[in-house]
């Protein structure tokens, strides 16, 4: 009778344990999903303001949507979690940073990805911008040249269920040629200039977003489209700030 009311008790402190873990894992998650919520509408209003040079003033709704369900505060380091819905690029390492939100948005939303695409990204950093791309699109490419970062990116993706997502640690700039041509490319990272490796992949039709520009001199978020012909048409967007495109060129 002693063992059985131990064992009575036992279980019924456990139960409890887990029940005030489980409310609060999910009242977490709530305000997670508040905090999401109030960087969407943070988002839209940016773009509505930027609209002159980003060109249109609303996202694509898809977009949106994605961005109201990927879970940001997964993406980057604990200790930045209680900032992951400012509007705001953060730390992750290595010194690399995940991207302010609203360029992760206007990059995305300025591919036109389709559910068919395939898609390269050149700076996987932490994987978030490959996991908003995974959710509108069939399959996305992702390279990071800093190895640890390629690493816990591949990890992170694969355990939060982004399977149709590869990583590989690599440079960057000469693209993933066994895999292209691709629909669309996203850099995520700062180039001198555009490299041609990442034209010659890019499909007849499809559209590259790549920020240009030096550490110390203005840096322009550049979309570029490749014509049926082969040719290229670049526009200049607006000013921007990423760290470099590094690498052994």
């Amino acid at each position: 009778m002693h063992y059985l009311a131990f064992y009575t008790l036992g279980w019924m402190i456990c139960a409890l344990a887990c029940n005030v873990s489980a409310a609060s894992q999910s009242a977490e998650e709530d305000a997670y999903t508040r905090s999401r919520t109030a960087l969407i509408m943070e988002i839209e209003a940016d773009v509505r303001e930027t609209a002159d040079s980003f060109g249109r003033a609303a996202l694509d709704e898809r977009v949106i949507t994605v961005l109201s369900t990927v879970p940001r505060h997964a993406f980057v380091p604990v200790r930045e979690r209680p900032f992951a819905y400012e509007n705001r690029p953060l730390p992750i390492g290595f010194g690399q940073t995940i991207s302010q939100p609203y360029i992760v948005a206007i990059m995305t939303d300025l591919l036109d990805p389709k559910p068919g695409d395939n898609v390269l990204e050149v700076g996987t950093g932490s994987g978030y911008q490959a996991a908003v791309l995974s959710r509108l699109v069939a399959q996305v490419y992702s390279i990071e040249i800093v190895e640890p970062l390629a690493i816990s990116a591949k990890q992170r993706l694969a355990e939060l269920g982004y399977d149709n997502v590869s990583v590989r640690h690599g440079d960057g700039y000469y693209g993933w040629e066994e895999h292209g041509p691709f629909d669309a490319i996203v850099v995520t990272a700062a180039a001198g200039h555009v490299p041609p490796p990442l034209i010659a992949q890019l499909k007849p039709g499809g559209r590259m977003v790549i920020p240009v520009g030096s550490r110390f001199l203005t840096q322009q978020l550049v979309l570029i489209t490749k014509q049926m012909d082969g040719s290229i048409i670049t526009r200049q967007l607006l000013p921007v700030v990423f760290v470099p495109l590094t690498g052994r060129h």
